[in-house]
C-alpha cells in the first residue's frame, strides 16, 4: 500500500499542468495576447485549453485545444449560461488554473469554477480595458468589477491604473501584467521601394508625409478626432492619414461622411494583414483613443522606428511618456499640432523615433511574458 501511494504521488508531481484560458468576443490586442499564451505556454510546461466564442476562435490562432462553446450572446439567455456551465464541466475539472481575459470572461470563469461537485480552481482575471460610460450601465459595471476583484484569486491589469482600481475595489491580490507585441519589428526590406509599391497599390502620393493610425472602429478610439485633426493639419501641411482597422459599420459610415464634409485627407483602409509593412513606410504614428491599456500597436510602432503621438490616457501615459508626444484625449487641435510639428522637423522626428525604439528594447518580450505567466500559475496551482 505504501509503495502504491508513493507511486501515485510521483505521477501527480510529474504530470503536466493545464490552464483553462477563458476569452469571449474579442478583437485586436486581447486576441493576439491570448493567442500568444495558448501557443507558447506548452513550451513552458503548461498545456492549454481555450474556451471562447466561435467568432473569436475563427479570428485568432488559439492552438490545438479550442472549445468554441461560448455563445455569441451569452447574457441574453439564462439557458445559454446553464448550457455553457454543463458543456465546460470537463474543461474545468481538467484545469489546475483558470485564467479569464476581460470582465465578461471573469464572470463566466468564476461561474464555471463554482460548479457543484467540482473542487474550486484558482481563478486569475486579467483586465485589459477600463469600464467607460455613465448612467445605469456604468453602475452595473462598477458593481461587477467589485465582485470580480473580491472573488478572483488574482486580478492583473494591463496598465497601472487598472491595478490601482482593482486594489481600491478590494482585490485579494492585484498586479501589473505586461502584454508583449509578438509582431513588433516583423517587417524588413527596402523602405523607399516598399513605400512606392504601397503608394501605387493604395493610390497615395509617396512624396507627401504619411501618418498612420491602427485602431478598431469603435467609439472608444475617438476616430472622429483623427478626422478633425487631419482636416486642420491639411490647412497648413499637405499629408495623407491612413487608418487601418474594421469594426462598427454604422460608425464607419459616419466617419466617411465626416471625411467628405471636412475634406480631411484620411484613407479608411479597413482591416489589413500588412500592418508591420505599413508602419515601416509611414512617417508618424498617431492614436487618439479615449483610453488604452498597454497598446500593442504603440509597441509595434516603437519597434518599427515610428515617432508616436498618443492620448494621455490609461496605459498610454506609462508607455509613451518621455519617448513620444502625449496630447489630451479628444483634443483635435493638439493632435494636429503635435503631428504637424514632427512632420515639419525631420531631426526631431528621428530623435523621437529612436527614443521609442530604445523604450521598446526594454519592454518584456513574448518569452518574458510566457515565463512570467508560467511562474504565476505555478504559484497559484494546488
Amino acid at each position: 500500500m505504501g509503495h502504491e501511494v508513493a507511486k501515485e504521488a510521483v505521477d501527480v508531481n510529474q504530470r503536466r499542468r493545464r490552464v483553462l484560458l477563458v476569452v469571449g468576443p474579442v478583437a485586436g490586442g486581447i486576441g493576439v495576447h491570448v493567442s500568444s499564451l495558448a501557443r507558447g505556454l506548452p513550451a513552458h510546461g503548461w498545456d492549454v485549453t481555450v474556451l471562447t466564442t466561435p467568432a473569436s476562435a475563427s479570428r485568432f490562432d488559439f492552438g490545438p485545444d479550442v472549445h468554441p462553446i461560448w455563445p455569441d450572446h451569452l447574457a441574453s439567455s439564462p439557458g445559454r449560461v446553464l448550457h455553457l456551465r454543463s458543456a465546460a464541466r470537463d474543461d474545468v475539472v481538467a484545469a489546475d488554473v483558470v485564467h479569464a481575459h476581460g470582465h465578461q470572461a471573469g464572470v463566466v470563469a468564476l461561474g464555471l469554477t463554482g460548479l457543484t461537485g467540482v473542487a474550486r480552481r484558482p481563478v486569475v482575471v486579467s483586465w485589459h480595458n477600463a469600464s467607460l460610460g455613465s448612467g445605469v450601465d456604468r453602475r452595473v459595471r462598477d458593481l461587477t468589477e467589485q465582485w470580480l476583484a473580491r472573488r478572483a484569486d488574482l486580478v492583473t491589469g494591463a496598465s497601472s491604473d487598472l491595478v490601482d482600481r482593482a486594489t481600491r475595489l478590494g482585490a485579494r491580490s492585484a498586479e501589473l501584467a505586461p502584454v508583449a507585441a509578438p509582431q513588433a519589428g516583423a517587417w524588413s526590406g527596402d523602405r523607399d521601394a516598399e513605400r512606392r509599391e504601397v503608394a501605387a497599390e493604395l493610390g497615395l502620393d509617396p512624396d507627401l508625409p504619411w501618418v498612420l493610425t491602427v485602431s478598431r472602429i469603435a467609439s472608444q478610439k475617438n476616430l472622429h478626432v483623427i478626422v478633425d485633426a487631419a482636416a486642420r493639419l491639411a490647412e497648413t501641411l499637405p499629408h495623407q492619414w491612413l487608418v487601418v482597422g474594421d469594426g462598427d459599420e454604422a460608425l464607419a459610415a459616419r466617419l466617411w461622411g465626416r471625411i467628405s464634409d471636412t475634406g480631411a485627407p484620411v484613407h479608411l483602409l479597413g482591416a489589413r494583414a500588412d500592418v508591420p509593412r505599413l508602419m515601416a513606410v509611414s512617417d508618424v504614428f498617431a492614436l487618439a483613443s479615449a483610453w488604452e491599456a498597454r497598446a500593442l500597436v504603440v509597441q509595434e510602432a516603437f519597434a518599427a522606428g515610428l515617432a508616436v503621438v498618443a492620448s494621455r490616457a490609461g496605459g498610454l501615459t506609462d508607455l509613451v511618456h518621455g519617448v513620444g508626444v502625449l496630447v489630451p484625449p479628444g483634443d483635435a487641435d493638439a493632435l494636429a499640432h503635435s503631428v504637424g510639428s514632427l512632420l515639419a522637423d525631420p531631426e526631431r522626428r528621428r530623435a523621437v523615433a529612436e527614443a521609442g525604439r530604445d523604450r521598446f528594447a526594454l519592454l518584456p518580450d513574448e518569452d518574458d511574458v510566457l515565463t512570467m505567466w508560467a511562474r504565476t500559475y505555478q504559484n497559484l496551482a494546488p
